[in-house]
């Protein structure tokens, strides 16, 4: 069982953080920032309150001390949280009109980014309390506020990697043939939260045809000797992401299924090879994606090379034609190219890559070789 031993963030971490936040807002010419319950939050603050009708909204400008407008009924446990005292709290209470006690602290006729999980209640309702204010999701206007991780960010994504590994590890020795894929899907579960992830995010184990399926949700197909098996899965150690794929076999592979599998191996690990400062994502994307097509199966690899991962399984950078975006010291990311045949099996590799000053280091480094289990 793999433990945490990293050193928890603290209130001047998180204060750095809401100031590079605010700082990059007036850069890209917003008056501030909006952000609503969610990862953005979390990532900010260190607060994870419940998303309800009542509006809890952190307020970041430039020049400005960061503000929380919060219900008076959960304000101890913002003030209880890790960055809490970096913030100001304005609280209201049932029966006020929260959306004016925030319009008092902004420009009413300034452009905002928002957090991109704002509800819609809210953000209509700042929009009635302040008629000449306009708003820009978070994603298009700071693609990469969280982007590039610090060291001590790196430290837990290698952490989140490693647990994942070693839920391969495991999990390759368990039975697979005559039992269900939920079964297998249950096992993973339980790996990795023996390992110390505190939430699971998604455990796929895609079996035969049922691998030809990217998204394949684990269901009760009964898995057979001779399929192949993608198995896909990870969530939250201590906060931050891991999500890893590695394919495996029931018994002896067929000549073509190696092939595929080969070829695949041989596409993740261009698009690794494609990982530097300066490069595009989309560069990562055409790497691995150039490998699939001259093998005749480019028709076959029906999704991106590969998304962000930090606070959140999926976030910016994508690896993706047409995301010239460059790639930056402590990025993290995933390079997972694949292959799905339809009605007869898929192959996926992926791991978790971070941009180094001169080149990428991979978070997951168990075997890419096809793995046959029993």
């Amino acid at each position: 069982m793999t433990g945490s031993t990293a050193a928890p963030f603290t209130a001047d971490d998180y204060r750095a953080r809401m100031e590079r936040a605010a700082r990059a807002a007036a850069e890209a010419g917003l008056a501030g920032l909006l952000v609503a319950p969610g990862p953005d939050l979390v990532w900010l603050t260190g607060y994870a309150p419940p998303m309800t009708e009542r509006l809890t909204l952190l307020v970041l400008a430039a020049g400005q001390d960061p503000a929380l407008v919060v219900p008076a009924l959960e304000a101890p446990d913002a003030h209880k949280a890790a960055g809490g005292s970096a913030l100001a709290l304005r609280d209201w209470t049932d029966g006020k009109d929260p959306y004016a006690a925030t319009a008092a602290l902004l420009d009413t006729s300034g452009r905002f980014g928002i957090s991109d999980n704002a509800w819609a209640l809210h953000l209509l309702a700042l929009r009635q309390a302040m008629p000449g204010s306009s708003y820009i999701s978070l994603t298009e206007a700071l693609p990469m506020l969280r982007a590039v991780k610090d060291a001590a960010e790196l430290e837990l994504m290698a952490a989140a990697g490693a647990a994942a590994d070693a839920t391969f590890e495991e999990i390759r020795n368990v039975p697979f043939a005559g039992r269900r894929e939920s079964d297998v899907a249950a096992d993973l579960d339980r790996h990795l939260r023996r390992h110390g992830h505190e939430q699971v995010d998604f455990t796929i184990v895609a079996s035969g045809p049922n691998g030809a399926n990217p998204h394949h949700a684990a269901g009760d197909r009964v898995i057979e000797r001779g399929d192949m098996v993608v198995l896909d899965f990870g969530g939250l150690r201590d906060g931050y992401g891991s999500d890893t794929s590695r394919t495996v076999h029931v018994g002896e592979p067929t000549d073509e299924e190696r092939r595929v599998h080969d070829i695949v191996r041989a596409a993740q690990e261009a698009g690794f090879r494609a990982v530097r400062p300066g490069a595009g994502c989309q560069d990562v994307d055409r790497a691995a994606r150039a490998v699939i097509a001259d093998a005749g199966y480019g028709e076959y690899f029906i999704h991106r090379t590969g998304h962000g991962i930090g606070v959140t399984t999926h976030e910016p950078p994508y690896m993706i034609e047409g995301e010239p975006q460059p790639l930056v010291p402590g990025m993290c990311f995933s390079v997972e190219p694949g292959i799905y045949l339809p009605g007869r099996f898929g192959v996926r590799i992926e791991d978790i890559v971070t941009v180094t000053e001169d080149g990428g280091r991979r978070l997951n480094t168990t075997s890419r070789e096809l793995v046959i289990v029993e």
